[in-house]
């Protein structure tokens, strides 16, 4: 998927997240771009702007062997480590930074990007700082996983998609929301959802929480009741108490029914 400026938002976000959860003073990251190669595109709390627009290769430096390796790398003294190359140490050095973190962005098995921490003294950087770090990616992650689905559903509205994937998609969105802490996109997210039901929006008559309409959209794309539960972070006795009341309010007897009952409600697609 190609970024945009509402994904180095997230960056930006995640930069400050970052900085408030583990302490450090200097965070900066950026999207990969083609060719395997990553632009550091957001700074925050940097002295210079020595990092600003740096490309890094996929296994250089300490964020390329990130990207290489798809999993967080650490260092306590930049310059004089051996466990990276040094293409970079200039603007590091320019900046003043000695231990560094890099943590990657990772949606579908890709990368996407790579979140930095740096302290300026040469000192260890912990397994707190370091999961707070990766958390904060994580955040990243499930936001461009949730644009990335919005961008697909738009470049395939005139393609005529077929109806599984079509609930397929509903389905991924609906287990996605209740993960996303930004209101505005969480908000899009379920008008994107929105726009896959019938067009004209749910039935007044049959009214359903979110929640059941989320289980409804994980049946209805086939999922059992331990795979809804897993989507969307519940136990499969939750899934089965959602599931119940919706049938209750849908008068129907079987999983099926009240499937076919929802999407006649307009509340699926």
């Amino acid at each position: 998927m190609t970024a945009d400026a509402s994904d180095e938002v997230e960056i930006r976000n995640a930069l400050l997240r970052l900085r408030r959860g583990t302490g450090l003073p200097v965070a900066f990251g950026g999207l990969m771009e083609a060719g395997q190669r990553m632009r550091i595109s957001e700074l925050s709390g940097t002295a210079t702007h020595a990092l600003r627009s740096l490309v890094v290769t996929s296994g250089t430096g300490l964020g390329g062997k990130t990207v290489a390796l798809s999993r967080p790398c650490v260092v306590t003294d930049y310059s004089a480590s051996r466990q990276i190359s040094h293409e970079y140490d200039a603007p590091v050095a320019v900046e003043g930074l000695r231990s560094v973190l890099a943590v990657p962005v990772v949606v579908r098995h890709r990368v996407r990007g790579v979140l930095y921490g740096a302290l300026r003294t040469a000192l260890p950087l912990g397994g707190r700082m370091l999961d707070t770090a990766v958390e904060a990616a994580r955040d990243v992650e499930r936001a461009l996983a949730v644009r990335d689905e919005a961008r697909t559903l738009a470049a395939g509205a005139g393609a005529g998609p077929g109806w599984e994937q079509v609930r397929e998609a509903h389905a991924a969105l609906r287990a996605l929301a209740p993960r996303i802490t930004d209101p505005e996109l969480r908000a899009e997210l379920l008008g994107a959802c929105a726009l896959l039901t019938a067009g004209t929006g749910p039935s007044a008559r049959v009214r359903l929480t979110p929640r059941e309409v989320d289980v409804l959209a994980c049946v209805a794309a086939g999922a059992t009741n331990a795979v809804a539960a897993e989507r969307l972070g519940v136990t499969p006795e939750t899934v089965k108490g959602y599931l119940r009341s919706a049938m209750r309010k849908l008068r129907a007897r079987t999983r099926g029914e009240a499937v076919v009952a929802a999407r006649r409600a307009g509340w699926l697609p």
